[in-house]
C-alpha cells in the first residue's frame, strides 16, 4: 500500500469516528486526497479535506481539521499529526519508520518501485510503426523512447504488457518503395530504367538494390516487372525490418511482437470487419470508393477506407481491421498507440471507429508526441543529408549515445515541444542532467567498493543512528519511487521518471556534503555502517529508475 493510501485510510477512520460520536455532522461521500504540502514546515503530507467539508458541515474548516487530527489513530508510519489554518491536517512521517525503510528498499532490490495498480490487466503499447521503406530518422526517436519507457512503467505497475511494432507492409507507400527498388535493381544490373514517379529518393535503395543483385543474383533481371518485384520484395522487406530492429535495439528498444498489415488482408479479417460496419450502415459507396460514415457519429466528414479503382485499402481502412483484431481477437483490456504529431487529425477518427465497433473508447489511448527541435552551440539544426547534417537515429546515437537520447527525450511530457541540445548532451559535467544522474549512481558504487576494500561489513548496521536531517531527507526522497511509478502508470506520463532521478541525485549531493559516509576513525564505524546501508538503498532506487527509463547504471565514470 502506498503512503498516501495509508494516510487516507487513517483520515477516513478518524472522520467516521468523529461523525459516529456526533462531534462532526454527516456529510455524505467525500474523496480524501493526500498531497505534499508546498512548504516543508507543514510536514510530509497533508489533506485539505476540512476545507471541502466546511460548507456541508456548516463549521469552520479549522475546527473540522482539529477534530480529525485529534482522532487519527496511532500508526508506525506517522510521527506527528497537526491541524493548521485555514483547514489542513498535516502529517510528519515517523523517524523510526523512515529508518526502517532502508532495509525494506534493500530487500526489495530490483523489484523496488513495483506496484499492483495493473492487477495483471493486458495492455498493448504500439509505437514507432514506421513504414519499412528505409532507415529511421531522428523524428522517430522520441516516440520510440516514450513508448518503450511507458511499457516499462506499466509492467512495473503490475500490467501484463505487450510491446508491438505494426509493419505497414502493404499499401501505396510500399508500392512506391518496391517500384523504386526494381528501378534501382535494374540500374545496378546495367539497364537504363527510369525511376518511377513518385519514387523514394536517397541512397538507401541504391545500396539495398546493389546488395540484392550481388547476393541473390540477376535472375530477376530477365523477368517482367511484377515477377521481379515479387522475387525482390520479401528479402528487401526482411532486410529493412532487420535494420530498423537493429537501430532501435541500439536505442534500447525491444518488441514482443511485430504485426504485419498484410495479415489483415490475406486472412480476410479486413473484409469481415468491413462487412460488420456495412451491416451497421457505417460504410457507404461514393465516387467509386468506400467510405466510413463518420458524419453519422458526429465527425465533420466521412473517411475513405477503400480507394476508387484498384487503389486498395487506405491507412484508416486497415486500422479498422487492426484495432478490431487487438480488442476482439487478442482481447487486450487496453490499447495505447504512441504516434507522431502528423497523426493528430487521426485521433478523433479512431475513437469514433472504436466506439462504432462496440468498444469503450476509454480503452484506447493515443499519445501524440510533438516535434523535437535540435540545436548545437545555440544554433538550430536543419537536418539534411545534402548538407552533411545527421538525419538518422543511428547518426544521433553515434553523436550522443543511447542514454542521453533516452533521458532527454523523456524529460518533457509527450505533448510538449522540446529542444534537444546536442552540445549539452555530450558535456561531462553537472550541467548535463544525464551525466549528473549517472555520476550519482557511479559515486554510490565507488563508495560501496571503498567500504568493501576496507573490510567494512554494513549488513547489520544500526539504522537508528540515521538522524541527521540530510539522511532523513534522502530516505524521504528514495521511498517516493513506488508513488512515482504508480503516478506515471496512471497518467501514462513516463517523464516523471527523469524528474525523480534528478531530485534523488540532488538529495544525494546534499547528503554527501553534510555526512561523511566512510570514515577511518574507529569511533565512527557504526555511523559509517548505517550510512553505507543508506547509500546502498539509494543506489537500489536510482538503479531501478534508470532501468525503467531504459538507461544503463554505470559502476564507474
Amino acid at each position: 500500500m502506498q503512503i498516501t493510501d495509508t494516510l487516507a485510510a487513517l483520515v477516513a477512520v478518524a472522520l467516521e469516528s468523529a461523525q459516529s460520536s456526533g462531534v462532526l455532522p454527516a456529510a455524505g461521500d467525500v474523496e480524501i486526497k493526500i498531497e505534499r504540502p508546498k512548504l516543508a514546515e507543514h510536514g510530509d503530507f497533508s489533506t485539505s479535506l476540512p476545507l471541502a467539508l466546511a460548507r456541508s458541515m456548516r463549521m469552520p474548516p479549522l475546527k473540522i481539521a482539529e477534530v480529525i487530527s485529534s482522532r487519527i489513530t496511532r500508526h508506525d508510519i506517522v510521527g506527528k499529526v497537526e491541524h493548521a489554518a485555514p483547514g489542513f491536517v498535516n502529517f510528519t512521517l515517523s523517524t523510526e519508520w523512515l529508518q526502517s525503510q532502508v532495509d525494506e528498499v534493500r530487500a526489495a532490490a530490483e523489484n523496488f518501485g513495483s506496484a499492483t495498480l495493473g492487477a495483471g490487466k493486458r495492455v498493448q503499447v504500439e509505437f514507432v510503426s514506421v513504414n519499412p521503406t528505409g532507415p529511421l530518422h531522428v523524428g522517430h526517436a522520441r516516440g520510440a523512447v516514450i513508448g518503450s519507457s511507458l511499457a516499462n512503467v506499466l509492467e512495473a505497475a503490475g500490467y501484463d504488457v505487450q510491446r508491438e511494432y505494426y509493419v505497414n507492409d502493404s499499401g501505396n507507400q510500399m508500392r512506391v518503395f518496391y517500384d523504386t527498388l526494381y528501378a534501382r535493381y535494374m540500374q545496378a544490373a546495367g539497364h537504363d530504367v527510369a525511376l518511377p514517379d513518385p519514387a523514394y529518393p536517397g541512397e538507401y535503395l541504391q545500396e539495398l538494390a546493389s546488395d540484392l543483385l550481388k547476393e541473390l543474383g540477376g535472375n530477376a533481371v530477365s523477368k517482367d516487372r511484377s515477377e521481379a518485384i515479387a522475387d525482390l520484395a520479401p528479402e528487401a522487406l526482411k532486410r529493412t525490418l532487420e535494420d530498423i530492429s537493429r537501430v532501435l535495439g541500439l536505442l534500447g528498444v525491444k518488441y514482443d511482437n511485430w504485426f504485419y498489415e498484410g495479415e489483415l488482408l490475406t486472412s480476410g479479417r479486413f473484409d469481415r470487419v468491413l462487412d460488420l460496419l456495412e451491416d451497421s450502415e457505417l460504410i457507404v459507396e461514393r465516387d467509386g470508393a468506400k467510405w466510413f460514415a463518420a458524419t453519422k457519429l458526429g465527425l465533420e466528414e466521412d473517411i475513405v477506407v477503400i480507394r476508387s479503382g484498384d487503389g486498395g485499402p487506405t491507412y484508416f481502412g486497415t486500422d479498422i481491421a487492426y484495432h478490431h483484431e487487438k480488442f476482439f481477437e487478442r482481447k487486450f483490456d487496453r490499447v495505447i498507440n504512441v504516434w507522431g504529431a502528423d497523426h493528430h487529425g487521426h485521433v478523433s477518427r479512431l475513437h469514433a471507429l472504436v466506439n462504432a465497433l462496440g468498444i469503450d473508447p476509454d480503452r484506447l489511448t493515443i499519445i501524440i508526441n510533438q516535434i523535437v527541435n535540435f540545436k548545437n552551440e545555440g544554433e538550430s539544426l536543419k537536418f539534411s543529408k545534402r548538407n552533411n547534417v545527421m538525419v538518422t537515429i543511428e547518426e544521433l546515437l553515434e553523436e550522443v549515445g543511447s542514454d542521453a537520447c533516452r533521458f532527454i527525450f523523456l524529460s518533457r511530457s509527450p505533448g510538449s515541444h522540446m529542444e534537444f541540445d546536442l552540445g549539452l548532451a555530450k558535456t561531462q559535467s553537472s550541467e548535463n542532467p544525464v551525466y549528473y544522474v549517472q555520476y550519482a549512481y557511479a559515486r554510490m558504487s565507488s563508495i560501496l567498493r571503498t567500504a568493501e576494500e576496507r573490510g567494512i561489513n554494513y549488513q547489520s548496521a544500526d539504522l537508528s543512528l540515521l538522524i541527521h536531517e540530510q539522511e532523513l531527507e534522502l530516505i524521504r526522497k528514495l521511498i517516493e519511487l513506488p508513488g512515482v511509478v504508480e503516478r506515471a502508470a496512471e497518467s501514462l506520463e513516463p517523464h516523471h521518471l527523469p524528474h525523480f532521478a534528478m531530485e534523488l541525485a540532488r538529495a544525494l549531493q546534499k547528503f554527501y556534503e553534510a555526512c561523511r559516509v566512510v570514515s577511518s576513525e574507529p569511533q565512527d564505524l557504526e555511523i559509517s555502517r548505517a550510512r553505507l546501508q543508506l547509500v546502498d538503498a539509494a543506489r537500489v532506487a536510482l538503479g531501478r529508475t534508470l532501468d525503467l527509463m531504459g538507461m544503463s547504471a554505470p559502476e564507474r565514470m
